[in-house]
């Protein structure tokens, strides 16, 4: 089951995004780009995409608590890339398009989708191993 804004990718990666938005931006030299340029766009999906399927699960247009298919983190990812880097740019002065970016996007998307949809962990709760000893004991009082 998805856990929406309890997902602990969700989770770390806001605060991943606040570390680097106010405590390590302020302090790096001015041309370093990977952490003011790149860095926050890797974390797109981990950040967003829990949230915008909150909503579809809210309007119905969602109907699973399943961790999101690569079907969903591609759709947005495209919708992202086109909006954010082609058409941004041509209405808001501010925005610059950047293929960098859509590779950050798209990365970090790829890593959040293989993170959700990991094998879950067998756990075996066992209090005590099974031995030769326990299957077949020798002492007729362990029966």
């Amino acid at each position: 089951m998805f856990r929406y804004l309890r997902d602990p990718l969700f989770i770390s990666g806001w605060c991943l995004y606040a570390f680097n938005r106010w405590l390590l931006k302020p302090h790096l030299p001015a041309g370093e780009t990977f952490f003011r340029g790149h860095f926050n766009d890797l974390l797109l999906v981990p950040c967003v995409l829990p949230l915008l399927l909150l909503l579809h699960r809210r309007f119905s247009l969602r109907l699973t608590d399943a961790p999101p298919t690569a079907r969903e983190v591609a759709l947005h990812l495209l919708v992202w890339s086109i909006y954010f880097e082609f058409v941004g740019p041509l209405f808001f002065v501010a925005a610059t398009a950047d293929a960098w970016d859509v590779l950050a996007y798209w990365t970090g998307g790829l890593v959040a989708w293989a993170v959700w949809n990991r094998p879950a962990r067998k756990i075996f709760v066992n209090k005590r191993p099974k031995t030769l000893l326990t299957i077949y004991p020798c002492n007729p009082r362990m029966k």
